[in-house]
């Protein structure tokens, strides 16, 4: 077996291991800003270039009976078995409450022409299903008209990360709803897939 530990080559040739190690390399170190904080604007601009789907989080407030929602950009499949997801909310979110006191939460797809429900969903106050046709999942939460696919699930668990609340929630259902592409955020914009030719 042999000793010698693997090495990570540049494009350019170069062993990576000993550029770091001699202290050459082109990265930039994150400055911090006032009380030591990062600077938030780089971080935005760097993470902002890994592009993701769109999610519409509902239920139905168990106080009012009424749709509520709330958009997000951070969900990701995590385990197969069991099958969970999971998606990250703002601690100043005044839509998560109300979705988390129901049983269920459904996750809704947003396809490429959903945009303005994104929009509509992100805004803070008002009634935020006015003009929105949906029909009931099997937990009775609502489905976007027009999403790619529904996944109804109850929350295993919440973790606080900073600024965010990371939620972990286990699949009871799901299924595909409508055909389309996915509606995709990049670089603080909203755009499309387009499959290479």
């Amino acid at each position: 077996m042999s000793t010698h530990a693997a090495r990570l080559i540049r494009p350019d040739g170069c062993d990576a291991h000993s550029s770091y190690k001699r202290g050459i390399h082109n990265g930039a170190a994150m400055p911090n800003g006032h009380n030591g904080q990062h600077d938030s604007r780089r971080f935005r601009n760097v993470l902002g270039r890994f592009a993701t789907g769109v999610v519409a989080i509902t239920a139905l407030d168990p106080e009012s009976g009424e749709p509520c929602g709330l958009a997000a950009n951070s969900f990701t499949s995590v385990s197969l078995d069991p099958p969970l997801v999971a998606f990250c909310v703002a601690h100043t979110s005044t839509s998560w409450p109300k979705v988390r006191g129901g049983k269920v939460i459904t996750v809704n797809v947003l396809a490429e022409h959903q945009q303005p429900v994104c929009a509509q969903l992100a805004n803070r106050g008002g009634d935020k299903f006015a003009g929105l046709e949906w029909t009931g999942s099997p937990s009775g939460n609502p489905v976007i008209e027009g999403a790619l696919a529904w996944i109804d699930c109850v929350v295993e668990a919440e973790h606080l990360a900073g600024d965010h609340m990371i939620v972990v929630a286990r699949v009871l259902q799901l299924d595909t709803h409508a055909d389309g592409g996915p509606l995709v955020f990049f670089r603080g914009g909203y755009g499309r897939f387009s499959e290479p030719s």
